[in-house]
């Protein structure tokens, strides 16, 4: 591979011009493709195969009016203290409040509450419930005012008005503000590092070329994919992080080669044949991660997942195409002022050793000690984690100062807990002789539960096949007893079935949720196993090692626990919940954890490939076991820090967005890049590899020859060029400026 990708990187080189007019060429196509497609659609929690799925699936194919798609709102009115709704002065109020909700655009219907028996048992508060022809994402502006005016006019004489229901969800603005502070960070750390301005521009170029064309992408495609914002905004953030970093370690390789006294095109092949194999297959274990969400069969996150893998393959792509490229433009220039001073190949070492170099000496005297320092710390720091409560976000996480958490609370405190989070129990009678009797034999055995707080009698929809039962529980949404309610009203429906002939399905947002938690549980253990096992495979063609891979899945459960142990504490428990924009502190997303997981995994890998290759590359070149991991400190300790920085502060950006999922995603990935970049990388590995030695890099004999050799260190390629065996002490790097 390594011969491949060098004759690929001088080719490059030398054709700067079309390589550069391919990508600007294709970013301008994909742009003009997403200008022109429709917008992308709202992000939807479909899960083929639950009984929730199953039923709604059922009520849209027979009784759409329960099932409805338009979006809908209900304005929550309470009267004055010591007045009822039903005085003359709250009558009067609810009349005009529904006309003048009817009146709005787009609205289907207002459901006048004295007649739709919305009004509490104590007569203060009533709801009316609007229905729109259009779903929320579908609303016009004028709607919305329309919403505002009529509820902002009821709000006289005392009287309190809120609203709740998607059609007063602020809408989200992705994108932007996160994007420009990561960008920002990147090139002040970039520009440290390189101390040339050409340097630190060209990993931004390219990550904005080849993040440009993947965004471009997904938006062409969203509407035929169904690809909604958040997905763009997810890839994004991972596309951009990665994109930065695979350019930033070919520069970094290049300048090395320069260093060495390279011609510019040689030393361009040569850093795309060295650090251009690490970036492939740290690639391929993150489009791997990603690509393996398609298991859990959850479309939402699949979808997620393609698209980043997409993005991510893009970066690859860019990295080791359009990055030589920029380096013919560049030439020496990509070197510092100071390096371009001296000349090519009389560079003396520094008297005093790196950084990077100094910290592998300290690992390498105290292994113990830090590998048990570092392990007990992400320890303590994963606890929180062990307090994990998933869920789907409500009203009820929303901010208390909205008037969404407001209505929320009314309607709690009026009708009860369960109101904000009622079962629809649909009953498919087509197999039962009486339908009325199978729908009224449903509600009665709900009834005789004694779990719930009301049952309404049955709805049929028009060919009276199919009937609607509303349960609402006596606890909220995410109570467990609400959970229990679920479970004991589906272990009815071997019973109902019997007896009446009918088919009983539970759904409901809270049906939902316990749903998806439960898919996504069964789902972990697989997924695991095919991301962790493909990755384990790749990384073993990649070290010749078994305890090399083995270390690098270990390490990594250390830090994904650590970061959701993080996530936790801040969006569960709220500990600096101010510090970090948390309005409400609440259960944590169901899909977070094994989006994380697939994310923080593929990432993980990538800094193992980066700084591990290094020490393996000097360890073939005759280098002892000690002597490599200084080696790989030495030569790529500092770059993969100023990597892990890039990428921490492109997430931390995202931590600033209005979107609950993005904020609490940028805040995971970050913290977990943090912990396994500094922690795990830059304390355990080396500290495990001085433990174990020559041991390290032991493969049995039969696997040697079973598994094909990739040549990552480069070592057929030096052989090819006609090198002179190189040892630890020979390479030399340019003098980075900072970081």
């Amino acid at each position: 591979m390594a011969t491949f990708l060098y004759r690929l990187g001088r080719r490059a080189f030398r054709r700067r011009g079309l390589v550069a007019l391919l990508w600007v060429a294709i970013l301008v196509g994909a742009g003009v493709a997403a200008s022109t497609a429709p917008a992308p659609p709202e992000d939807s929690f479909s899960m083929p195969g639950t009984e929730s799925q199953k039923a709604f699936d059922l009520l849209d194919e027979r009784f759409p009016a329960a099932s409805a798609e338009g979006a809908t709102a209900r304005v929550v009115v309470r009267a004055p203290e010591g007045e009822k709704i039903s005085d003359p002065a709250g009558k009067a109020k609810i009349e005009e409040l529904v006309t003048a909700l009817g009146n709005g655009p787009q609205v289907a219907s207002v459901a006048d509450p004295f007649e739709a028996d919305a009004v509490s048992e104590d007569g203060t508060t009533a709801y009316a419930s609007v229905t729109y022809k259009v779903n929320s994402m579908e609303l016009t502006d004028q709607a919305r005012e329309s919403l505002t005016a009529a509820t902002d006019d009821a709000r006289s004489d005392g009287f309190t008005v809120e609203t709740g229901g998607d059609a007063v969800m602020a809408e989200q603005e992705l994108g932007g503000t996160a994007e420009l502070i990561g960008l920002g960070v990147a090139a002040v750390v970039l520009l440290l590092t390189f101390g040339s301005l050409v340097a630190a521009g060209m990993p931004l170029l390219s990550a904005i070329i080849g993040v440009g064309i993947g965004i471009s992408g997904i938006g062409a495609l969203g509407s035929t994919l169904e690809l909604s914002a958040t997905t763009s905004t997810l890839a994004m953030m991972i596309g951009l992080a990665v994109a930065i970093d695979y350019a930033l370690f070919i520069v970094s390789r290049y300048r090395a080669e320069i260093a060495e006294g390279r011609a510019p095109e040689d030393a361009a092949g040569r850093a795309v044949g060295t650090a251009g194999s690490a970036v492939v297959f740290a690639g391929l274990t993150v489009i791997v991660a990603l690509a393996g969400l398609a298991v859990v069969n959850i479309p939402i996150l699949t979808k997620m997942g393609l698209a980043a893998a997409a993005t991510v393959g893009i970066a690859v792509l860019i990295a080791l195409t359009m990055t030589p490229a920029l380096l013919g433009f560049a030439g020496k220039k990509a070197l510092s002022r100071r390096d371009r001073k001296v000349a090519a190949g009389q560079r003396t070492a520094s008297a005093k050793p790196k950084l990077g170099t100094r910290w592998a000496r300290f690992v390498l005297r105290r292994p113990v000690t830090v590998l048990l320092t570092a392990v007990i710390g992400l320890g303590v720091v994963a606890v929180p984690a062990t307090s994990l409560e998933l869920g789907l976000p409500d009203e009820g996480s929303s901010a208390p100062d909205t008037t969404q958490r407001k209505a929320y609370d009314m309607l709690s405190e009026s009708f009860g807990a369960g109101f904000n989070g009622p079962l629809m129990v649909t009953v498919d009678t087509r197999g039962a002789d009486d339908a009325e009797a199978a729908a009224e034999t449903v509600g009665k055995k709900i009834t005789d539960l004694g779990e719930a707080a009301a049952v309404t009698p049955a709805n049929f929809n028009e060919q009276g096949d199919t009937a609607v039962l509303t349960v609402v529980p006596k606890t909220g949404p995410s109570d467990s007893a609400t959970e229990e309610l679920v479970r004991d009203i589906r272990a009815l429906s071997g019973d109902i079935k019997s007896e009446t002939g009918a088919t009983m399905l539970v759904t409901g947002m809270t049906a939902m949720t316990i749903d998806f938690s439960q898919t996504l549980d069964d789902a972990l253990i697989p997924y695991l196993a095919l991301v962790v096992g493909l990755a384990f495979l790749l990384l073993m063609l990649v070290f010749r090692s078994v305890l090399v891979p083995l270390k690098a899945a270990l390490g990594f459960l250390l830090s994904v626990a650590a970061a959701l142990g993080a996530v936790v504490a801040v969006f569960q428990w709220g500990w600096l919940a101010d510090v970090f924009g948390v309005d409400q502190p609440g259960p944590i997303m169901s899909m977070m954890p094994i989006f994380m997981i697939g994310v923080v995994f593929g990432l993980a890998m990538d800094y193992e490939v980066f700084l591990v290759t290094r020490m393996r590359e000097a360890y073939v070149h005759g280098s002892s076991a000690a002597e490599s991991v200084t080696t790989g400190f030495t030569h790529g300790g500092r770059v993969v820090a100023a990597a892990a920085i890039i990428m921490i502060s492109v997430f931390s950006g995202f931590i600033l967005e209005n979107d609950d999922m993005i904020k609490m995603m940028g805040f995971g990935l970050a913290v977990a890049v943090l912990f396994d970049a500094f922690v795990v990388r830059m304390a355990i590995v080396p500290a495990v590899l001085a433990l174990l030695g020559t041991k390290a890099w032991w493969l049995p004999g039969w696997l040697d020859r079973v598994l094909p050799n990739v040549d990552v260190e480069g070592e057929k390629l030096h052989k090819e060029l006609g090198d002179t065996t190189r040892t630890a002490e020979s390479p030399r790097e340019p003098e980075t400026a900072g970081v």
